[in-house]
């Protein structure tokens, strides 16, 4: 993933956060298992749509493997949702700990590029569409449903939890004999 052509101090950021936020991911599994999401502490899967609040451990744990997924690619290319949502966490966290200084930046020996840490321009490059964060949306809730008016005249597909770890129709899937953490 460090292979952002032109962009080491960005790819270092986003890796980075794709590692921590996995981590996080996989503390919250073992500390909460199949708790439902609610005013308890979470690291991470409070920060996700309401509508994965009540999903379980496995369903976590696969959400978790996302970051790793991408955190492994050589360009972070999601191929379902749950790596769209992975990497929409990771953009936004590597860009805040960047200006927080909770992460330095890479220190290459290469001249920055001028498209270091623009990370909108990152988000557009990366994801096919920002369909999954109305999930975010209260106003549109059911929006995840394939069968929805809202969603079919978006044209966003299934986004309901079951779907999050099945490959998008333009992509091939991940190879389920990986090796996991």
């Amino acid at each position: 993933m460090r292979g952002l052509p032109g962009h080491p101090r960005t790819a270092d950021a986003l890796h980075t956060a794709l590692i921590y936020q996995a981590d996080l991911a996989y503390d919250d599994v073992l500390e909460h298992g199949d708790d439902p999401v609610d005013d308890d502490f979470w690291n991470l899967f409070d920060e996700y749509p309401r509508i994965t609040h009540r999903q379980d451990a496995i369903w976590r744990r696969q959400a978790a493997r996302a970051f790793d997924d991408l955190a492994q690619d050589h360009w972070p290319h999601p191929h379902c949702p749950a790596e769209e949502m992975a990497l929409h966490l990771a953009l936004r966290w590597a860009e805040s700990a960047l200006t927080d200084g909770i992460i330095t930046p890479y220190q290459s020996t290469t001249e920055p590029h001028p498209d270091d840490h623009h990370w909108d321009m990152l988000l557009e490059t990366l994801v096919q569409d920002t369909d999954i964060l109305n999930l975010f949306h209260v106003d549109i809730d059911g929006i995840e449903d394939p069968t929805s008016e809202q969603n079919q005249y978006l044209g966003m597909g299934d986004y309901r939890p079951a779907a999050w770890f099945t490959a998008f129709n333009n992509t091939d899937g991940r190879d389920p004999r990986r090796p996991r953490r």
